[in-house]
């Protein structure tokens, strides 16, 4: 598509100021995601974007700046081009942070809603400072929407509270900017200071501040990419921090100029590191877990996992297409309707989905279901009805599943029952269970075909790779055709990765492919799957700790080594 200017719009526009957070994007403030729904401009590092993105509405136009960037100029400059891609609108170059000022008046000049987001803070920010008096002197409204700054909220995420019951003084320094003056103040006092510097400039702010009255042995945490599932943290002293960084071999390194956040000071916490870090303690913290699941069908699955410290990748093994003849679908339908059925079970969220699709094509909503009982095998399913604004009549109450449902399943009762049919709509391979349980309490099934799943195409070369070359810690199997189909486009995991599976007969599925299982659910649910593999990590942390061993995943074993079974 070619570039296109921002558009034109209300005499004033309007300019918040917004602060990301360190990194985390679960630290938005509720005011923040709001500003951004809103929001027809997003200006922001490309960093910062990551963490904002997803609250923007469809169509929103993105500015990435480059904090970097030594030009005074970019194509356009006055008239800004943007380019659409996916959805959204993305700029052609990227323009300098001190550029982006102009596309922030221009923009609001223009009558646009513009979000300027910043990491960490607005207020510590000193070009949203610029670009908030530019905004002033031209009369464009603005608010600003404060963030968790990097200096406050990644000592936490490493467990080093800044004060203690003694109430230390707590002095901040940006070792970037800062003075002679400043460090000999810094150094003069016997409070905490937080040090906001790069990877490879650690060394020399622990110099400064040595060389300022500091005693070489004063304790000092450094953090890098806080509050994110990449945080790593060392704990030193001044005078050992160079070493324990090449020990680490961190450094040198081409990510060397990578920003971090070091604390120093005796009352700083940093001995007590190993008590007060819970967020790096977490049972899957920095584990790529793999999970064949559409992003759909994964979020909540997903969103567990973050909780545990994992970062997911959903990878979808099934495709979803239409039957091949919708005939059948289409009568079925039309029996809605025309009161056919007493029931309508539903065993899948694909099947919800193809159910409302046809609802769509033939101009029906909701209300189609109107005398009509309605069941979800599970959670997830009922979720996806509610959506519809379909409240379930049955859900079963033990075992999420088609046998579980048919537990709870009443049986046909000729005086209380005026329709003895069940439409179940279902997939082309689905099992006979819920059939042949619901003729053996009396009801007649129309079972029908909503919709076919396929192998899905293959994932990209990097994922094919990863998955076969160790690069991901675990995958999740939700049911034996999970297994089958990421093996059939993706390749065998590796033997360093742990293998969970939902239940028995995934397992089987698993162990015929030559894959040796680590964790099993204890029932067949996709969430306490989640907690079983978080239960396998937390063990696994804890042993390495009793052995006096560094805690790593598993993809950082060392090539070649054997695997030990697990007795879950």
């Amino acid at each position: 598509m070619s570039p296109t200017t921002l558009p034109a719009g209300p005499e004033h526009g309007h300019v918040t100021f917004l602060g990301a957070g360190p990194g985390d994007p679960g630290l938005l403030t509720l005011r923040a995601v709001e500003a951004l729904s809103n929001a027809d401009v997003l200006i922001a590092e490309h960093d910062v974007l990551d963490v904002i993105r997803t609250h923007a509405r469809q169509g929103v136009s993105v500015v990435p700046t480059d904090p970097d960037s030594s030009l005074d100029t970019y194509p356009g400059k006055g008239a800004p081009q943007l380019a659409v891609v996916d959805g959204a609108s993305t700029a052609a170059a990227f323009p300098s942070v001190r550029d982006a000022a102009h596309l922030v008046m221009e923009a609001a000049q223009g009558g646009r809603r513009v979000v300027r987001a910043v990491s960490g803070d607005p207020g510590l920010d000193a070009y949203a400072a610029e670009e908030m008096l530019a905004c002033a002197a031209a009369g464009v409204p603005f608010e600003v929407v404060p963030g968790v700054a990097a200096a406050v909220g990644v000592p936490a995420y490493a467990g080093v509270p800044l004060r203690d019951a003694q109430g230390a003084d707590v002095r901040f320094v940006d070792a970037r900017t800062a003075s002679d003056r400043c460090w000999t103040e810094v150094g003069a006092s016997d409070g905490t200071v937080v040090v906001s510097t790069t990877l490879d400039s650690v060394a020399a702010a622990a110099g400064e501040l040595v060389a300022a009255g500091r005693k070489p042995d004063t304790p000092l945490t450094v953090t890098v990419a806080g509050t994110t599932t990449r945080q790593r943290t060392w704990t030193a002293t001044l005078g050992t921090i160079a070493q324990t960084l090449k020990q680490a071999k961190v450094l040198p390194s081409p990510e060397g100029g990578r920003p971090v956040i070091a604390v120093v000071g005796e009352r700083s916490a940093a001995a007590q590191r190993d008590q007060l870090s819970w967020f790096e303690s977490k049972p899957l913290f920095g584990w790529k877990v793999l999970v064949p699941r559409t992003k759909e069908q994964a979020a909540s699955l997903s969103d567990q996992l973050r909780s545990y410290g994992a970062v997911p990748h959903e990878v979808p093994t099934i495709a979803v297409e239409p039957p091949r003849t919708p005939q059948q679908m289409e009568r079925a339908v039309k029996g809605l309707v025309t009161g056919r059925y007493e029931w309508i079970a539903f065993t899948s969220v694909n099947a919800v989905k193809a159910v409302r699709e046809k609802f769509e094509e033939y101009g029906l909503d909701a209300r189609a279901f109107a005398g009509i009982k309605v069941a979800a095998v599970g959670e997830q399913t009922a979720k996806a009805l509610i959506a519809f604004g379909v409240k379930p009549d049955l859900v079963p109450s033990g075992e999420q599943s088609a046998a579980g449902l048919l537990e709870d399943w009443p049986p046909y009762d000729p005086v209380f029952d005026p329709i003895d049919r069940v439409f179940l709509p279902r997939a082309d391979i689905a099992t006979e269970t819920l059939v042949a349980g619901l003729i053996e309490l009396g009801w007649e099934v129309d079972d029908v075909t909503a919709y076919r799943t396929v192998r899905a195409s293959p994932p990209p070369a990097e994922t094919r790779e990863a998955i076969k070359g160790g690069g991901f810690d675990a995958v999740l199997f939700t049911s034996s055709s999970t297994v089958r189909n990421l093996v059939g486009i993706a390749g065998k995991p590796h033997n360093v990765t742990v293998i969970a599976c939902i239940g028995p007969a995934t397992a089987k599925t698993a162990e015929e492919h030559g894959l040796r299982v680590d964790v099993m659910a204890p029932e067949p649910s996709v969430h306490k799957l989640a907690e079983a593999l978080a239960d396998f990590g937390l063990r696994r942390r804890s042993a390495a700790l009793e052995a006096g061993d560094p805690v790593t995943r598993p993809s950082e074993r060392r090539p070649g080594a054997r695997r030990r079974r697990s007795t879950t």
